[in-house]
């Protein structure tokens, strides 16, 4: 019998239409001989389900719950296509724990710590991972240029802590210039982290669990045409996206390992995307991503395709962990 499938995408941050395009994806390729496909989509004004029509009809959110032209449908999973809050910061992962209801994504304690900068990468630094050195404001904060220059140098990186998709962050050159990088990154969160700059190859990778397994995928070196990995370099085109990366064996192995490690430290499940800069042969952690993009010209997927997993097969993958 097949299963129901509630795929959600929107949320209240700056990545809407960045959701909106990975929860289309999904909906597009996911096994409609194995799954009937729900779209839902999350705003700060409405919940509602999407027919194929176009026409929307409310959630009910003490089930989460939809009436159809066929009756009222109950999902059997929820799969997440929110990037940023509410989707990615652990509040939608409450919610659908409350409600016994399974779900693609990793629980909300880890939703929540990944998606803060500052916490994810104190929680890692006692297991020896790698980070860059790094200073933290807080909105109301006063702002000691000299202070911030003095604990991570120049150039910089001032970054909105809990934002995804490169909103907020700016690099960061002068002294004279952070005040306004700063004021960039509070306009999309009331917390900041400034972390030095680190000069090396970037990389992504994706870690995901499938077939049961914890799973390393291709690794992804990010070549951007722009001065960092920024917005127009992720989504415009403005970067050159390598898989597999041009890295030593030696790199590989180790980014690898920590990629997985990291994986399994924090007790993720689902799928995850990890950013990385290399320092001769040694990983730094940059970030974490619990909910990364879906689209065919995404990241994961790419890294899912190398390794021979086509989009159906890693849609339902995730689905059949979440029932599992």
């Amino acid at each position: 019998m097949k299963k129901n499938i509630a795929i959600i995408m929107g949320g209240y941050s700056s990545e809407y239409e960045i959701s909106i395009k990975s929860g289309n994806v999904v909906y597009q390729y996911l096994d409609k001989s194995r799954y009937n496909a729900y779209r839902i989509i999350i705003t700060t004004k409405k919940w509602v389900y999407l027919d194929g029509d176009g026409k929307e009809s409310p959630v009910d959110k003490s089930d989460f719950s939809v009436e159809t032209k066929q009756g009222k449908v109950y999902f059997d999973c929820v799969f997440n296509a929110i990037h940023g809050t509410p989707g990615e910061d652990g509040i939608l992962q409450a919610y659908f724990e409350l409600l016994d209801m399974p779900q693609t994504s990793c629980n909300h304690y880890q939703a929540a710590l990944t998606f803060n900068k500052r916490d994810l990468l104190s929680t890692l630094k006692p297991y020896g991972v790698h980070c860059a050195p790094s200073y933290y404001l807080n909105l109301g904060d006063s702002i000691d240029e000299k202070a911030i220059v003095e604990k991570v140098g120049l150039p910089c990186f001032v970054k909105a802590n809990r934002a995804g998709s490169s909103y907020g962050i700016s690099k960061v050159y002068e002294e004279k210039n952070l005040k306004a990088a700063i004021d960039n990154a509070f306009s999309e969160d009331n917390e900041v982290i400034i972390e030095s700059f680190l000069d090396g190859t970037e990389v992504s990778i994706g870690v995901i669990t499938y077939d049961n397994e914890v799973t390393v995928l291709p690794i992804t070196e990010i070549v951007s045409e722009n001065d960092f990995f920024d917005y127009e370099a992720k989504y415009q085109g403005k970067s050159q996206e390598i898989t597999p990366a041009r890295i030593s064996k030696a790199q590989e192995t180790n980014v690898s390992k920590l990629a997985a490690s990291i994986y399994k430290i924090l007790g993720l499940k689902g799928y995850s995307r990890s950013e990385f800069i290399f320092i001769g042969d040694i990983p730094y952690l940059l970030e974490v991503n619990t909910t990364p993009g879906l689209t065919e010209e995404s990241i994961l997927p790419q890294q899912a395709m190398a390794a021979g997993i086509p989009l159906p097969k890693l849609f339902g993958s995730a689905i059949d962990e979440a029932l599992r």
